[in-house]
Parts: C-alpha cells; sequence; structure tokens
C-alpha cells in the first residue's frame, strides 16, 4: 500500500472543506499530465451528473453521481482520495485535451508528481 503526498491530501482536504473551485494544479499520473482547476467532489458530481443529465445515451448514469461525497462513521469528512478536476486538460505536446476542459478525479495515491499552478498553450 503507497503512502500519499500528506501535503497534496491536505490540498485536497482544504478544497473540500472550503467549497473552492480556484485552486490551480497539474499532476503527472501514470505517465499523463493533467493540468486544470481542482473542485470539492460535491460539485464535481453535481456538473457530472448534470452533463450526463443533459446524454440521450448516457442519462441514466446520471444518478451515480448524484450522491455526497463519503463520511467516517464519526460523522465527519473522511481524508480526500481523489482530486476532482475540472476546467482540466490532459497535455500532450503542445496540446490539452480538451481544448475547452474536461472532467477528471485522479486518485492521490497515483499521483507520483505535482505543482500548484496549470499549464496553458498559445499558438504564438
Amino acid at each position: 500500500m503507497s503512502n500519499p503526498d500528506e501535503l497534496l491530501v491536505d490540498i485536497a482536504g482544504m478544497v473540500e472543506s472550503g467549497q473552492s473551485n480556484q485552486m490551480s494544479l497539474t499532476v503527472i499520473t501514470s505517465g499523463a499530465v493533467i493540468t486544470g482547476r481542482l473542485a470539492p467532489e460535491a460539485v464535481w458530481r453535481k456538473r457530472v451528473s448534470e452533463v450526463l443529465t443533459d446524454s440521450e445515451r448516457l442519462g441514466s448514469f446520471s444518478g451515480i453521481f448524484t450522491g455526497d461525497g463519503k463520511g467516517d462513521e464519526s460523522g465527519g469528512r473522511a481524508v480526500p482520495t481523489h482530486l476532482h478536476f475540472h476546467v482540466a486538460r490532459i497535455l500532450q505536446g503542445t496540446v490539452g485535451i480538451p481544448e475547452t476542459g474536461g472532467m477528471y478525479r485522479v486518485a492521490i495515491d497515483d499521483v507520483s508528481a505535482w505543482t500548484v499552478g496549470d499549464f496553458s498553450y498559445s499558438d504564438h
């Protein structure tokens, strides 16, 4: 079992507790570079559910995402295990996919490197 980066867990915890979506982060996970803003899990789930609801083919999956984040048995919030990105891109060369940003969930245990801030590219 791996030991998650405590500082990264603390950042995820701050995002969760503040219900903020302004923290920009770039991570490397399984060789992929993902860059974007973090969102609280509940906000991320709600947005994914909305996108799925609007889809004719995938609407039936939207209900899976409407549950709140998990808490521990004592009624408090559990230690975050995932980062929830929105307005995020997977970087490939000089291109960010998708251009408009996507919604990604990344296990903190799978992050091998990270930095505060996001990367953007220009054509010039």
